[in-house]
């Protein structure tokens, strides 16, 4: 297990200008994380890809490896013209993911106000057909292309290995957020003991959790059953969180594991305590 840091973690001082992406990767060496996961939020690397070598070349110099490239999509188009640009623009992308050396890379692949299983069923094809075609371009590079378990329509364990059984490419796979399956009140545990063996990146996300009927207020958002949700600092939440590293551990899964930090205390202090607890509840478990 590689434990590093997405640098969504830290996207508050990216975005107030405290921090720029090269500073990210400094601050993960100091804090012992052993990768950075790139997320372009907060800067763009389609407007500036002079930041694409010189993010390869910053993690190349202080030792860390670059993990995974994780950028949004959505296959959901009203023509065929539009989903057919949206699947070449992911290609682009693929493109990006290849010269930063990564050789995972994520993309989204739907969200919609009907998040029915029946509007599931009718749009999975054409969901997998996209991400058929891009893994296959990806497989030119030896990139492994995934889906996260994110958006509330795709987010549940089993449409998450619908769709990857759908795609049925050696190298598509699932960025497992054990987080996420809480925005669709499945169980995290569980959701991770079905899903670990289809991972190619593991993120680790906590959240405090309330029932429906107990609106918390401010900073607060609800699962698709109305439930509220609220970022955590990793092990602070309502998370299993020994048990879900427990499963993972026992799984064999030997791959990078990245926190994802998103709760309202300071974003440099939620996620350096992120990693020391990830790093102690791992070695515990």
């Amino acid at each position: 297990m590689k434990l590093g840091l997405s640098s969504y973690s830290l996207v508050r001082a990216l975005r107030s200008g405290e921090m720029d992406i090269l500073g990210v990767i400094d601050w993960i060496v100091e804090h012992g994380g052993e990768h950075v996961e790139i997320v372009p939020l907060g800067f763009s690397l389609v407007d500036n890809p002079e930041l694409i070598d010189a993010i390869r070349e910053k993690a190349a110099a202080v030792g860390i490896d670059v993990s995974n490239y994780a950028i949004g999509a959505n296959f959901i188009k009203d023509t065929q013209e539009e989903y057919e640009a949206e699947i070449e623009r992911v290609k682009r992308e693929v493109d990006i993911a290849s010269r930063l050396g990564v050789k995972r890379m994520r993309h989204d692949v739907a969200s919609r106000k009907d998040t029915s299983i029946a509007r599931f069923h009718e749009d999975l094809e054409k969901l997998a057909a996209a991400c058929r075609q891009i893994a296959d371009y990806a497989a030119q590079y030896g990139i492994v292309t995934s889906m996260e378990n994110h958006g509330y329509y795709i987010q549940a364990s089993d449409r998450v290995q619908a769709l990857i059984h759908a795609v049925d490419r050696d190298n598509f796979r699932t960025t497992l957020d054990v987080g996420n399956f809480l925005c669709v009140d499945e169980d995290p545990v569980s959701a991770v003991k079905k899903n670990i063996a289809y991972a190619s990146m593991v993120h680790i996300k906590d959240f405090y959790r309330r029932p429906s009927d107990r609106n918390p207020g401010t900073g607060w958002f609800q699962t698709a059953s109305g439930n509220y949700l609220r970022g955590a600092i990793v092990g602070n939440g309502d998370i299993e969180m020994r048990q879900v590293l427990s499963v993972i551990k026992q799984s064999g899964y030997d791959g990078y594991v990245s926190i994802e930090f998103e709760g309202m205390e300071e974003c440099k202090t939620g996620a350096k305590l992120g990693l020391e607890n990830v790093r102690r509840l791992w070695d515990e478990v």
